[in-house]
């Protein structure tokens, strides 16, 4: 297993900060998980803009991104054993070529066939889907243990630019070049990702020769090493809750109380806006902080979700509003990051994938159970009613989960 962390690997990680960024085989994993992120994010975005322009309707864009979702989450799991099982980069390879060579042929179906758009982005999805775990793993392979936190600080810095920024670049792009030729784009940002990274360590189970398990036991096997450690059982109930009240709940109520108390969609845009700039910031500050008690100052920073569900509770001004998505958006990569470099750390190298792809099912898996859940919840008792349970159950979760052992440290050790 990897050896748990210390504070002697904390000095050296601050030691060898420095140098993360020019290690050119780091660069190369950052360049393609960043084309990933942003061919992932644009993909709806620009579906989206079909339906502006009148090319497919409200209904066939709901079809073709909640086929996406399902073929996510179905290869997520898929992509975490086979990941495990074989090279990490050959399925970083191979999902992100099955998502660049999709990109056309959901371009080809745009606005003549819904069917085709729909299986084609249902192969984007499972690409998609497929390469989150492998991707986490082959950073664990590519990063010494030293500067993981630097290099998931800069893996998740590139999605929170991508963040700010696409939206501007994809509307001036859009200005001069159709939505498929946009769609075809996002298949080259595919390509990219599939051909950039370089290649890991050996995969630890292609090291053994005999007799291999079936895909059922091989993920049964990252299940129980994933209860093996409490903090990750603790801490992924944690980020649930977050998710299905918090995320879902500020994500179906915020535009409705932005018009109807405050008159304007502006505080919308702003609260996205510094959600997304404090973000950014807490991934620039964790990419130097060394908490002695990490796993604490990771839920405590992950509980700070629960301001964004409160400002919107009670009638506060609307600056209120947007600074508590700001300390909300600061405190998701305060914790994002450390339990990223956890992971990494604490889980037994050859079934790292595995273990991360319960993470992935579970952070993406229930956003959209409780986005379907929260607007009926609302219409039956009240948004008040329903902003005050997912207040208190950001908060409270969290620190609920800072009582589960080895949870201070993230780590089944204690450092030194």
């Amino acid at each position: 297993m990897a050896a748990p962390g210390s504070s002697t690997l904390d000095a050296v990680a601050a030691d060898t900060a420095r140098s993360v960024l020019r290690d050119t085989a780091f660069l190369r994993l950052w360049a393609g998980s960043t084309a990933s992120g942003l061919a992932t994010w644009a993909m709806p975005f620009v579906i989206g803009l079909a339906v502006l322009h009148d090319t497919i309707t409200p209904a066939a864009l709901g079809l073709v991104l909640g086929v996406r979702t399902v073929g996510f989450l179905a290869a997520v799991p898929i992509g975490g054993v086979l990941a495990d099982r074989l090279s990490r980069r050959a399925v970083v390879r191979w999902s992100g070529l099955a998502a660049a060579l999709a990109s056309p042929v959901l371009a080809a179906g745009l606005g003549r066939s819904v069917a085709l758009m729909a299986v084609a982005a249902a192969v984007v999805g499972a690409g998609q889907g497929a390469c989150r775990p492998a991707f986490q793993a082959l950073t664990a392979e590519v990063v010494d243990p030293g500067r993981r936190q630097e290099a998931n600080a800069a893996m998740t810095l590139a999605v929170r630019v991508t963040t700010l920024a696409g939206p501007a670049l994809t509307a001036v792009l859009a200005a001069f070049l159709n939505v498929p030729v946009l769609l075809l784009g996002t298949g080259a940002l595919w390509l990219a990702a599939a051909l950039l990274p370089p290649p890991g360590s050996p995969a630890p189970a292609a090291r053994g020769a005999g007799h291999r398990p079936g895909f059922v036991a091989e993920f049964t096997e990252g299940v129980r090493e994933a209860r093996r450690h409490p903090w990750f059982l603790g801490g992924l109930a944690a980020l649930a809750a977050v998710i299905t009240t918090g995320y879902s709940a500020t994500g179906v109520l915020l535009p409705m109380i932005s018009r109807d108390r405050y008159g304007t969609e502006a505080v919308l845009a702003a609260a996205v806006t510094a959600y997304a700039a404090g973000a950014l910031l807490g991934a620039l500050l964790i990419a130097r902080l060394r908490p002695r008690s990490r796993g604490w100052a990771a839920l405590a920073a992950l509980a700070c979700y629960g301001f964004a569900p409160l400002s919107l509770w009670a009638p506060v001004p609307a600056l209120l509003v947007v600074a508590a998505y700001a300390v909300a958006g600061v405190g998701i990569e305060l914790f994002n990051v450390p339990w990223f470099t956890a992971t990494q750390r604490e889980v037994e190298p050859r079934l790292l994938a595995r273990v991360s792809s319960l993470d992935f099912m579970v952070s993406y898996g229930l956003a959209p159970v409780g986005l379907a859940l929260i607007a009926p919840a609302a219409d039956a008792f009240g948004a008040g009613p329903v902003l005050a349970v997912c207040t208190v159950a950001c908060f409270l979760v969290p620190a609920a989960a800072a009582l589960v052992p080895t949870a201070r440290h993230f780590s089944r050790s204690a450092p030194a």
